[in-house]
């Protein structure tokens, strides 16, 4: 692509309707704001903190549970207090984030793979195909998602790929009741009925004809998918069943500290578990903002 021609679109972007309503939202602007910070902090923040909470050889045991910096017996150096092993509460978060974000995002990206294949399959071919793929969708949704997730993970044990894994089982049933919906509605349209007349593979017209017509729910659904995947990490972590103890995330990071929250050591808890509010706040705030925008419905 040219640089004129990534100008022009660039250019395009920027006059849109999508952008103008951006531009006068003050939630989407909030949300966009809220999910800058902490991909940045997340990127950059390892770089301006005191320790890496995760290397043994840079805590103290010495400095265990002490208090945020404005509470009486608190150090400067920990802004946040520190937790039982000595680590900084501000480090943890900032490292604990980065696994939490990562979870989110790759479990979105894998889950909606599978969703947006499967709901292809399902809304264009219709019949048996459909069929199948509808049933064990419902299924699955006769159970709650958590207690799925629950299951899974106790039975495969606590890893990174094993939560990912058991994110996609849990996630893909959405997208591929959205997109069987979406692909039921654009395959009646007389252009698609065009494309059968002048031959063109099925796999074709999913591809180039009904999947970039199906792309903006997929994209409002997955806004609000991060969210929810973190969320569901975040529990299952807390719970015991996470994310192992090398890798630990925000949601390990309040389970750290519920055995000792009613001893008066709040922030080892509550601090994480903030956190983890303030990321799916911004991110939900954004996911409304395009759920807005990009459902023909509510225009």
């Amino acid at each position: 692509m040219s640089d004129a021609q990534e100008k022009s679109r660039w250019r395009a972007f920027l006059d849109s309707e999508l952008f103008y309503n951006f531009r006068h939202s003050p939630t989407a602007i909030a949300g966009a704001a809220i999910v800058l910070l902490v991909v940045l902090i997340a990127l950059v923040g390892p770089q301006f903190t005191v320790q890496n909470p995760y290397n043994m050889a840079e805590l103290n045991l010495g400095d265990a549970y002490k208090p945020p910096f404005w509470m009486e017996g608190g150090d400067p150096r920990f802004l946040l207090g520190t937790d039982q092993q000595g680590r900084d509460m501000v480090s943890a978060m900032v490292y604990g984030s980065r696994v939490s974000l990562v979870i989110g995002l790759l479990g979105t990206l894998m889950a909606s793979g599978i969703g947006i294949v499967l709901g292809l399959a399902s809304g264009y071919f219709g019949g048996k195909v459909d069929a199948l793929i509808m049933r064990f969708a419902d299924v699955q949704l006769s159970f709650p998602s958590m207690l799925i997730a629950l299951f899974l993970m106790s039975m495969l044990g606590r890893s990174i790929a094993n939560i990912l894994l058991s994110l996609m089982l849990v996630g893909w049933v959405r997208y591929a009741r959205t997109v069987r919906g979406e692909t039921l509605r654009v395959k009646k349209c007389k252009y698609i009925g065009a494309t059968h007349v002048i031959g063109l593979p099925n796999w074709r017209i999913l591809y180039k004809h009904i999947l970039p017509n199906v792309f903006a729910s997929i994209v409002v659904l997955s806004t609000i998918q991060v969210g929810g995947f973190i969320l569901t990490e975040a529990t299952l972590s807390f719970l015991g069943l996470g994310v192992p103890i090398s890798r630990p995330s925000l949601g390990m990071l309040c389970n750290d500290g519920f055995t000792v929250l009613y001893s008066g050591l709040w922030w080892v808890s509550i601090l994480p578990g903030l956190y983890i509010m303030i990321i799916v706040f911004g991110i939900n705030l954004l996911g409304d903002f395009l759920r807005d925008e990009m459902n023909p419905k509510l225009k």
